[in-house]
């Protein structure tokens, strides 16, 4: 894989020099179109634009103006002649929308649209487009009242109308029902408001999409720890004042990964508390997303961030084997190790690994249900000893009692390699015996116990084809795989189960020859016990599931890829496991 860039030292800035464009468009290099308009009522539905005005302005200065009146082809009513002094008279003459809105779209033209209660002059504007034909350019949309509520307390204003935030501002023009008139008082009213918000973070155009958050402020004032980040696949860390990672988390782009978590985006508690504690973010830029998602579980792995929770402890991931002893059991193991398989590298039959204790004690549920193997947990030697008596399930009939004589060392070898084949192979006799029980659970209305022992099916099915695909993989010493993506390939190679390499070529290039180097850049992997391959489980499932995509083309690769074909993994598509249900409650029904 990629080498990961360096960590700066600790307490030091990251030594790099950022773009314009990872860092954003700053506030001064913005152009904004500051729209007012003054209409005939409060409805678009019912109600038609008589004025439009709007001032253009960047980094402070004024680029240009528009301004007219609009015939709002009926009479102006007399409270809005009282409130607006324009009358229907003055607006004689005065061209229709369709002629004004084509030339203010594009005044607006690649601006960002900004009024003072947005939503009113918008509507109007969309409303006006939508009747004409005409296509709304969707501009990105500032609302000063929004803007205001965020910077400016009831402490200070009454109210957050224009003409109070323009005499609290000092503007330069008085607002007064005019649309060039109140569009030049707004825009003294917005500098004046981003002066106010930068302080708090808010200094770049990207800012603007969540100035209005709730977002407190001292998370808020940490948005500069994204700055200077790549917008590329790859891992960061977020780390405290003395270098400790404190999370490690994974994106297609870093950049806009980690300035969501300073935006109200973020809701999580635990990852607003662990903001407040970062003091750095070190990125590692990854040459394709299954990289950057195997690096974050290497990473977690390896040191065990406190505010990761999921992947930190793949040591804990217990496994359910078939024991090596005269008479084997099943039992819960946390790791594998060699023995009973048929190489020297093999182990006994083994399926897993699971998330969590539950689901191995359902799996292994699900084959004491299944096969009359003994349940006992101690060793049982070859002959039984004197005075051994038999336990209750023997009693039953659910077990042989091989501790008693009841059950000779080859009887017992039936069972026990009837249940090697389902944990290795065909688990059908398992589907039949949970699918049948399952049936009669439903006919009786039990439907609470049915569940339950769909639970355990699954739980069973789930890990045999986790194991089954596990060993298939860790068998390879080698595979290559490729899959075209953005014009160009990405290429990987995996080794025992272990991503060893990846790579993007460029579009048009001939991915065939980056891979010699490839390979011999890849990491060297020692063969792992089989079924476990010599990766994280859940780095295993993330090689499975990219050679699994689409347009993955199998480039090298060793004998014995391939799957049992009555294999647990038949089971993995959404509904299998219900379809044999429901095919065994027929035949019951018929019977």
């Amino acid at each position: 894989m990629s080498a990961p860039a360096p960590a700066p030292p600790r307490g030091a800035p990251r030594a790099v020099q950022p773009t314009l464009e990872e860092i954003g468009t700053p506030l001064h290099e913005v152009t904004f179109v500051v729209v007012d308009l003054e209409t005939t009522g409060g409805s678009p539905a019912t109600s038609a634009i008589t004025e439009i005005g709007a001032v253009k302005v960047r980094g402070g200065q004024v680029l240009g103006e528009f301004g007219t009146l609009v015939d709002p082809g009926g009479p102006v009513p007399a409270f809005i002649s009282t409130l607006t002094g324009i009358t229907t008279s003055m607006l004689v003459g005065a061209p229709r929308i369709g002629e004004v809105l084509p030339s203010f779209l594009e005044f607006a033209h690649d601006a960002v649209l900004v009024a003072h209660n947005a939503r009113f002059d918008v509507g109007f504007l969309k409303a006006a487009a939508a009747e004409l034909g005409h296509p709304w350019p969707g501009p990105q949309v500032l609302d000063t009242v929004a803007l205001a509520r965020r910077a400016v307390t009831r402490d200070e204003v009454p109210n957050h109308k224009l003409s109070t935030l323009a005499a609290f501002f000092g503007a330069t023009v008085t607002p007064n029902h005019r649309a060039l008139e109140d569009a030049r008082a707004t825009v003294d009213v917005l500098h004046a408001l981003l002066a106010r918000l930068g302080p708090l973070g808010i200094t770049h155009l990207e800012d603007l999409a969540t100035a209005t958050d709730p977002v407190p402020d001292a998370r808020r004032r940490k948005r500069h720890l994204a700055d200077g980040l790549p917008d590329a696949p790859g891992v960061y860390q977020f780390r405290d004042v003395h270098g400790e990672i404190l999370y490690v988390g994974t994106a297609t782009s870093i950049r806009r990964r980690v300035r969501s978590y300073f935006t109200a985006a973020e809701q999580r508690k635990r990852m607003n508390e662990m903001v407040g504690l970062a003091h750095d973010v070190v990125p590692i830029v990854c040459a394709t997303v299954l990289e950057a998602q195997v690096r974050e579980l290497r990473l977690i792995a390896q040191h065990a961030p406190r505010y990761n929770r999921r992947s930190r402890f793949p040591e804990r991931m217990p496994w359910v084997r078939l024991t090596v002893e005269p008479y084997p059991r099943l039992s819960l193991v946390r790791e594998v190790r060699p023995g009973g398989g048929p190489g020297p590298l093999e182990a006994e039959a083994h399926i897993g690994p699971f998330a969590s204790r539950s689901g191995a004690e359902q799996a292994i549920a699900a084959l004491h249900a299944s096969f009359p193997i003994r349940q006992c947990s101690g060793r049982l030697p070859a002959r039984p000893a004197a005075g051994a008596s038999p336990c209750a399930l023997a009693g039953m009939g659910r077990c042989g009692a091989p501790c008693t004589g009841g059950q000779d060392a080859s009887g017992y070898a039936e069972v026990t390699a009837a249940v090697r084949a389902a944990m290795q192979g065909d688990p059908s006799v398992v589907v039949t015996h949970h699918a049948e029980r399952i049936a009669r659970l439903v006919a009786a209305e039990r439907f609470e116990e049915a569940a339950a022992v769909r639970d355990r099916l699954q739980a069973f099915l789930r890990a045999a084809a986790r194991a089954q695909r596990s060993r298939r993989l860790g068998a390879l010493d080698e595979l290559v795989a490729a899959r075209p993506h953005e014009g160009g390939w990405e290429i990987v190679v995996v080794r025992h189960g272990r991503l060893g390499a990846t790579t993007r070529t460029p579009p048009g290039a001939d991915p065939r020859e980056s891979i010699p180097a490839l390979l011999s850049t890849a990491e060297h992997v020692q063969h792992p016990v089989l079924p476990a391959t010599s990766a994280h489980p859940e780095e295993t499932d993330l090689v499975l599931g990219w050679l699994e995509q689409d347009g993955v083309r199998l480039v090298q690769v060793g004998a014995g890829w391939a799957c049992p074909v009555r294999g647990a993994e038949a089971f993995r598509s959404q509904g299998a496991t219900a379809a044999a249900v429901a095919d065994t409650a027929r035949t019951l029904r018929t019977a």
